[in-house]
């Protein structure tokens, strides 16, 4: 749980900062303890991922494995069945490997370094947990952070750039209080979703946007900083911080086929090196970036001469990953036969399937087939 108390401070933002904090600070469940596994935990599955539905996880996960050496003790489909849903399934191996790694050593480790050392951890997690959980000096940097520290300071340095990256962890160093870490952290993380909002994506479309884009945003008004924000001062809350331009996204398209035999439907672990490694998926027909933009009207089999023509149509969907747009056709294939298959494929009891882990997609086309 955060401290209420105000901290002493010679440095008027954090001071400021620490007064809001406590007055307006979330309270949320993981700050509630000292344990680094829980804080650790926490920080993990809300990596790309929204408090109100990480929050739910978290307690998920502490329910099943409430030490770490019941996470490392667990299989990985077991971690990755019970994280299906949040996606960018690599955090939950790293988890899981990082678990065996603390089990290993004895203990969690205790410092910023050796926090870093674990699976899956950068700068930004292995700061908040050597703070929050162990009252280390080290600042965090993430989205809130950066937007935060560019707008009051008025820094157009591209928040995503080499030289971004250095300028704003050099900053937050700098203004963190030695004696109140965690507070300030935490702080500058909510001080950023609650009071110092992203622009909303509707401002850019907006019949007003020039107006738009040097209006202040609703929060300004009553800000603790505004008096002395130059983003404010200066009416350019709404341009920073600034970002380089993203990767293209790719267009990605397959082809599923839902076998199913006797109660049985055959089913692998997709291998390393693509999305979804790990997970389990029914037969994969067709994964390419060229293939044609087929729909219900246009029969696979009109395209592919080897599609079976007794499947059936289930579901086209789309659905959206950091750098890929998926346009998926899902199809049933009813036989009295196991279809010879790859290797890699087995067959499992149709009943058993929520004991594999699966992408969010094919849960998509489950709930399609089964309603």
């Amino acid at each position: 749980m955060k401290n209420k108390n105000s901290h002493i401070t010679s440095n008027p933002f954090a001071q400021t900062l620490l007064k809001w904090f406590a007055q307006n600070g979330r309270d949320l469940p993981w700050r509630a303890t000292k344990d680094p596994y829980a804080i650790w935990l926490s920080e993990v599955i809300l990596q790309q991922t929204r408090i109100v539905q990480g929050w739910e996880y978290w307690l998920k996960f502490m329910e099943r494995f409430p030490q770490v050496k019941d996470l490392a003790a667990a299989t990985e489909d077991e971690v990755l069945r019970l994280w299906q849903g949040l996606g960018y399934y690599s955090r939950a191996r790293n988890l899981h490997q990082a678990a065996q790694q603390i089990v290993k050593l004895g203990r969690f480790p205790s410092t910023f370094d050796e926090i870093k050392r674990l699976k899956g951890v950068g700068d930004y997690t292995a700061a908040a947990i050597a703070s929050i959980a162990f009252n280390l000096p080290v600042a965090v940097v993430d989205g809130n952070v950066y937007r935060v520290l560019a707008r009051y300071f008025g820094i157009s340095t591209p928040i995503n750039s080499t030289e971004g990256k250095k300028e704003f962890a050099a900053l937050a160093q700098s203004l963190l209080p030695i004696h109140a870490p965690a507070d300030f952290n935490q702080a500058m993380m909510d001080f950023g979703a609650i009071q110092c909002k992203p622009v909303l994506a509707s401002s850019a479309t907006s019949p007003n946007t020039l107006q738009s884009l040097f209006a202040p945003l609703e929060g300004c008004a009553v800000c603790p900083l505004s008096d002395t924000c130059v983003a404010y001062r200066t009416s350019k809350v709404n341009q920073l911080p600034i970002k380089l331009l993203k990767v293209k996204v790719k267009t990605r398209r397959m082809i599923y086929i839902y076998i199913r035999c006797k109660g049985y439907i055959a089913i692998r672990r997709r291998a390393s090196g693509d999305i979804w490694q790990g997970l389990w998926e029914p037969f994969l027909y067709k994964d390419d970036v060229d293939l044609p933009k087929a729909d219900v009207a246009t029969p696979p089999t009109a395209v592919f001469p080897d599609f079976p023509t007794e499947a059936s149509h289930i579901a086209s969907l789309k659905h959206i990953l950091t750098h890929r747009i998926i346009y998926a056709h899902f199809y049933l294939q009813e036989t009295d036969v196991r279809s010879p298959l790859p290797p890699e494929y087995i067959w499992i009891k149709e009943q058993d399937i929520d004991n594999y882990a699966i992408p969010r997609l094919i849960e998509m086309m489950l709930e399609k087939l089964h309603n």
